[in-house]
């Protein structure tokens, strides 16, 4: 049985990993990141990598290492109930709800609403464009062809030559400032680490390789090996080169967008503020092969995301609405979110990423290790049921401040802050977790020990 795979293999695995991953969020988060940190940017970098590139490198390691098909089967190990709440849940957030709406609003943001006339009109703009790239994006989904591989081929390394040249001419500009002089803005004054961490769940990354990382897992299957640690061990060597490029594109864009501050002030979220660099440093003509590019980018991973959503719930429910129908469904659920704009995407989404993160999680984490516990499933209820509590009160707080004022739920969120700790930093969940962990574990070796006892 083959134990590894050559290099060529590897290098294959990579690229693949890395086109899996790379996204708009990739981008438009360690801009705002660097924005918002200044000189504080490489602690809040390293919070960024741990969630930004580790944790997704954990997650499709966690899939071969445990034999899952998937997210559904993964998530079993707790309940088949529970699997079905993650599982939809889970997709739902990386496609319809948040991903694919991104896609579009990133597109549109990056892109037409900096060179369209500021006449009041922008909301009619933005429903027109996405009306566009969601009717583009449905046809392709429903009849995916060889032009999203063309798409994919020749899009990304056009795109990634253009951004390293945006980069290094803003970094050598004699415009932009040292990084050291850049004062750092909000949560990245005190904790620009923690605030990193958290700006992490943003890329969805991590969710994305529960979704996905099967795919991973099956490439490699099919290249000959398939003894589980082997298929983990592979995966990670592969994933290394991926997640040291994606690391290095995370420092160059944190960098570049921190140096930009000496001439631009922090934008409002980091499409706008790509936009305003782009434009800035190499004029009008970068900002529209910026635009073009990333338009194209998005549509490509807006073609892919329905299409895996459409086939996730046609297979999950197989009674139901047929791939076709879904995937109307989710555009249609797409187009009307994306109409709200990106800074209200990104403001929703992160109640919803506080929530689905701990329990991603604890899960990946449970899949890595469980061969030291048998996966009892008595360790994987107790670790998700406790990290599920705390992760609704992380939810609860970060919803924005006019919905938990007209909720009445402050005085609720203050008073389990105050007894929950590491809740400041948003990391209420990781003590529940831990004692979940060992009532599980305890309740393992219990009924281990009763069974030796009984036989």
């Amino acid at each position: 049985m083959k134990k590894k795979l050559t290099v060529k293999e590897y290098v294959y695995v990579a690229s693949m990993l890395f086109g899996l991953f790379f996204g708009a969020g990739n981008l438009i988060f360690p801009t705002a990141v660097g924005q918002l940190a200044g000189r504080n940017m490489w602690s809040a970098i390293l919070g960024l990598l741990i969630t930004g590139v580790g944790l997704p490198l954990l997650g499709v390691a966690a899939l071969g290492l445990s034999r899952s098909d998937g997210l559904f089967s993964l998530s079993s190990k707790v309940n088949r109930p529970y699997a079905y709440f993650f599982t939809c849940a889970l997709y739902l957030t990386i496609g319809p709800f948040f991903a694919i709406p991104r896609c579009a609003t990133v597109s549109f943001t990056v892109g037409l609403e900096q060179i369209l006339p500021q006449n009041g009109n922008m909301k009619l703009y933005l429903l027109l464009f996405t009306l566009a790239f969601f009717i583009a994006a449905l046809l392709f989904s429903l009849r995916p062809g060889k032009i999203l591989t063309w798409v994919g081929k020749i899009l990304n390394p056009f795109f990634l030559l253009f951004l390293g040249i945006l980069v290094v001419v803003t970094l050598l500009s004699p415009a932009a400032v040292s990084v050291a002089s850049v004062e750092p803005m909000g949560s990245y004054i005190e904790q620009p680490f923690f605030t990193g961490f958290l700006e992490g769940y943003n890329t969805m990354d991590a969710l994305a390789s529960l979704a996905f990382g099967i795919i991973v897992v099956q490439v490699i299957r099919e290249l000959g090996v398939d003894e589980p640690g082997a298929v983990a061990s592979n995966t990670a060597k592969a994933g290394i080169f991926s997640c040291l490029f994606m690391g290095l594109i995370y420092i160059a864009v944190t960098a570049m967008s921190a140096k930009s501050r000496g001439v631009l002030p922090a934008a409002e979220n980091g499409g706008v503020a790509l936009a305003q660099i782009s434009q800035t440093f190499l004029g009008r003509i970068g900002l529209l092969i910026l635009a073009v590019t990333v338009t194209l980018a998005c549509l490509k991973t807006a073609v892919g995301l329905i299409t895996s959503c459409a086939e996730t719930f046609s297979g999950l429910f197989s009674k139901g609405p047929a791939y076709r129908v879904w995937a109307v469904i989710f555009t249609l659920i797409s187009l009307i979110i994306a109409n709200f704009g990106l800074s209200a995407i990104i403001e929703y989404s992160v109640p919803v990423l506080m929530f689905l993160y701990p329990l991603s999680i604890t899960l990946i984490l449970l899949a890595l290790f469980g061969r030291f516990f048998e996966h009892d499933r008595a360790v994987y209820n107790w670790v998700i049921g406790l990290t599920l509590v705390a992760s609704l009160y992380d939810l609860l707080r970060t919803l924005p401040a006019a919905l938990r004022a007209s909720c009445h739920l402050d005085g609720i969120i203050d008073a389990i802050g105050s007894v929950l700790p590491l809740s400041g930093l948003g990391l209420g969940w990781v003590c529940p977790a831990a004692l979940g962990l060992l009532i599980g574990l305890a309740v393992h070796y219990a009924g281990r020990n009763k069974k030796k006892v009984t036989a």
